[in-house]
């Protein structure tokens, strides 16, 4: 446990940050399973309404640093590339 006064406030700051990039960890991963799921179901319209939402978050979320700026940018060209492979699967 922490002694000093700027110690102790360092500690809790730090829980609510951990906190808040949490759930916004979480929200990204839901984000991305529903994507994911539109997809290969070869819903393009849906898919890509989804994509946009999750390009917005990965973007916010890497301009807030919870997550990396490259990550994010990886994880949005991945999935683009995998939504524009929907209309040649037929």
């Amino acid at each position: 446990m922490p002694n000093k006064k700027a110690a102790i406030k360092s500690l809790r700051q730090d829980k609510t940050k951990h906190d808040r990039n949490r759930s916004v960890q979480t929200e990204l991963r839901t984000i991305s399973k529903k994507a994911r799921a539109l997809i290969t179901e070869g819903n393009k319209n849906d898919a890509d309404a989804a994509l946009k939402n999750l390009e917005s978050k990965l973007s916010r979320a890497a301009k807030n640093n919870i997550i990396k700026k490259k990550n994010a940018s990886r994880r949005i060209s991945r999935m683009r590339s995998q939504w524009a492979k929907i209309g040649s699967k037929a």
